[in-house]
């Protein structure tokens, strides 16, 4: 049996969703969910129906697991809490700072319609998150480092994207390479926020926009670039589509530390991504995910979790046989 895949919302993020479900045979998409005009949308999936998002509801029985692939800014902290109570979801919100408060509002409505839940889910909050405990857990005497890029931010493209006045935006976290050269050599610095990355903006203006305002805006927004060294840059639409097409991203986790009854011998654990395609690696982190939260539902588990709740072996299409014999 197919485990019946919904997405609601179908930008970057929920064609990177599409994509990975094609690649997995035990799931089948079966619908997409949009405020667009369904029409305006051609999904690389023959057959299957995009439809307005207020059809959702009379989808209870339809689908299997709901992927919410909107913004973190705008979209998930109301959306995935509605929809929580109707469908096992998924999303990846990533404003790290709300996400406890995240958390609370979901695991309530998951509760309350008797659904699965999972929040946060990605590479950063995700697969990073899960490298930063793994490595604590282990060297539990260090310090632990996490850089972003040099890439393009979705969440953060999307938050200036909601400022009044812009039309198209790319964001680019860029760490300070003396920053990460510091923590190899296993110093254990102590750094800022400001001084292990930058932000660099490429704004796609409307035709009289006040520019002052919009670079204002985005310099002091709290979560996103208030705490960040970010420059900001005016282009044309034609220069955004031609030099900034593309949806790269990567970083590090690194974490040093000793271990020796006199601390004598030092470790370095770094966890690596380098990606073309920032929404399709998210995507297919999405999508493993999701056969978790169907495996989990049909056992009858109830509430929110993080990716620190789940086992690795739910998240693969083999069995536990199979991973013993050939990945352990």
């Amino acid at each position: 049996m197919s485990i019946r895949i919904g997405i609601l919302g179908y930008g970057n993020l929920g064609r990177g969703v599409e994509s990975a479900v094609m690649q997995n045979p035990d799931m089948e998409l079966v619908g997409v969910f949009t405020r667009r005009n369904p029409s305006s949308i051609q999904l690389k999936t023959e057959g299957v129906p995009v439809l307005k998002a207020d059809e959702l509801p009379a989808w209870k029985d339809k689908i299997d697991v709901l992927v919410l692939c909107g913004g973190s800014a705008t979209d998930l902290a109301t959306q995935t809490p509605a929809y929580a109570g109707m469908f096992n979801v998924i999303d990846s919100y990533d404003t790290h700072a709300n996400i406890p408060a995240h958390f609370n509002d979901v695991d309530s409505a998951a509760k309350a319609g008797g659904k699965t839940a999972l929040i946060s889910c990605g590479w950063d909050p995700g697969m990073f998150s899960l490298n930063r405990l793994y490595s604590e857990c282990i060297l539990s005497e260090g310090a632990s480092y996490t850089f972003w890029g040099k890439g393009v931010s979705q969440g953060h493209s999307d938050a200036i994207r909601r400022i009044e006045g812009v039309a198209d935006a790319r964001q680019y976290t860029i760490p300070v390479e003396s920053a990460v050269e510091a923590v190899r050599s296993g110093s254990n610095p102590e750094l800022t926020t400001r001084q292990k990355h930058t932000r660099e903006c490429f704004v796609v203006a409307k035709e009289g926009a006040d520019k002052a305002r919009i670079e204002n805006e985005i310099k002091t927004m709290p979560n996103y670039f208030a705490d960040y060294d970010t420059t900001v840059h005016f282009i044309s639409q034609e220069e955004l589509d031609r030099d900034h097409k593309g949806l790269p991203h990567g970083g590090y986790v690194i974490r040093t530390g000793v271990t020796g009854v006199n601390k004598e011998n030092k470790h370095v654990i770094e966890y690596k991504l380098k990606l073309d395609s920032n929404p399709e690696f998210t995507g297919s982190v999405l999508v493993c995910y999701a056969r978790a939260i169907f495996r989990l539902a049909s056992e009858g588990r109830t509430g929110c979790m993080t990716v620190f709740d789940i086992a690795p072996a739910y998240l693969s299409a083999r069995s536990g046989e199979e991973l013993r014999a050939k990945m352990l």
